[in-house]
């Protein structure tokens, strides 16, 4: 439900910057020049502005469906719940803390492979 009305949402977004992009400013404006074409300026302003209005509803609309969607659908689960507690004292076990259980079990640290060549000796400025 939420991916459809995204999708529509960009739909109305994308036609909406095209609408006022042709639509008439100070300096002549995009698209729309010269006193020929099917339309007359005046009309053209009119169908432009009412197109301006029913996408800027539009907008509004699926702007405030998504937030109330994002509100009241599923949440993910919040990180504290996910601790075992008991009385609010966290449980003992081990000495592990959250982040150890949250990422799962560590893989142990593996040693250099050997690769049959002898290992450069450092001096220590003796």
């Amino acid at each position: 439900m939420q991916t459809i009305i995204i999708v529509i949402h960009l739909m109305v977004v994308v036609a909406l910057v095209g609408v006022v992009l042709l639509q008439r400013s100070e300096g002549g404006g995009l698209g729309i020049g010269g006193g020929s074409g099917f339309m007359t300026a005046r009309g053209a302003a009119n169908a432009l502005t009412r197109t301006t209005a029913i996408l800027a509803v539009a907008f509004f609309a699926t702007s405030l469906t998504l937030s109330i969607i994002a509100r009241y659908g599923e949440q993910p689960i919040d990180i504290l719940d996910r601790v075992p507690a008991e009385d609010g004292v966290p449980a003992d076990d081990g000495g592990a803390g959250i982040l150890d259980e949250l990422g799962g079990a560590p893989s142990p640290a593996e040693p250099p492979a050997e690769t049959g060549q002898p290992t450069p000796s450092v001096p220590t400025g003796q």
